[in-house]
This record gives C-alpha cells, sequence and structure tokens, in this order.
C-alpha cells in the first residue's frame, strides 16, 4: 500500500465531498460543505491548501483561471491506512482484541452479530 498523508477530521470532510465530485471547484466543495458545516470559504480554501501542500490533492488550473481540485488519495487506500493505524494505536494490531471489546461495549444486535459470523465464515 502507498503512504497515504496524514489527514486531520476538517481535511476529511474536504476530501469526503472531492471523492463524491470525483473532482471539483474550491466553490463546489465549499456549496458541498456549506450544507453539512458552518465554515466559511477561507476556512475551506485554508483545507484544501493544506490538502494539496500534503500530496493529497492535485490542483489543475482550468480556463475560467479556477482550479479543479482532483483527490489524489483514494478513499479505500484512506480508510485501509487509517483502520490499519487505528488498530495498530488502539489494540496493538490485534483484530481479535478490537472486536471482542467493540462487541462488550457496543450493543450489537443478533442480526449484526449473525452478520458478522457470515462474514468470517466467508473469509475463512
Amino acid at each position: 500500500m502507498k503512504t497515504i498523508p496524514q489527514i486531520s477530521e476538517s481535511e476529511l470532510e474536504v476530501m469526503k465531498a472531492l471523492w463524491e465530485y470525483g473532482n471539483a471547484t474550491s466553490s463546489q466543495i465549499i456549496e458541498r460543505l456549506s450544507q453539512t458545516a458552518e465554515w466559511k470559504p477561507k476556512t475551506v480554501q485554508t483545507f484544501i491548501n493544506r490538502l494539496v501542500t500534503k500530496g493529497a490533492v492535485k490542483p489543475v488550473k482550468t480556463e475560467s483561471k479556477a482550479f479543479m481540485y482532483t483527490p489524489l488519495v483514494c478513499e479505500s487506500d484512506f480508510k485501509a491506512s487509517a483502520n490499519k493505524s487505528f488498530l495498530e494505536k488502539v489494540y496493538d494490531g490485534s483484530v481479535n482484541l478490537m472486536l471482542a471489546s467493540f462487541i462488550k461495549e457496543q450493543q450489537i444486535s443478533k442480526e449484526e452479530i449473525e452478520s458478522l459470523r457470515r462474514l468470517l465464515d466467508e473469509e475463512v
């Protein structure tokens, strides 16, 4: 797996908008995020610039002098990296400890447990 840059929670919201669009202008990202967050346009632009600096997003100048932003990190790679990092930090890399903890501490329905069993059976 390629190296995935560290992405903050706020930057992740920008990435989610880009993953949804495929590529977008800052105006499109601002419009999308204004529906769910109360960020000012300058704040969103700051997060976009940080993602460009980190190599997570590529800016391409358009004919209208605006930039079109394209994610360089795909959502599935990001999730895989975040999952691995979380597992290492919190559970010393043990999937067994993580699942045991989730099952004991969360209210998991019988249907969810059965779904997990089927998933595990398919993976074996």
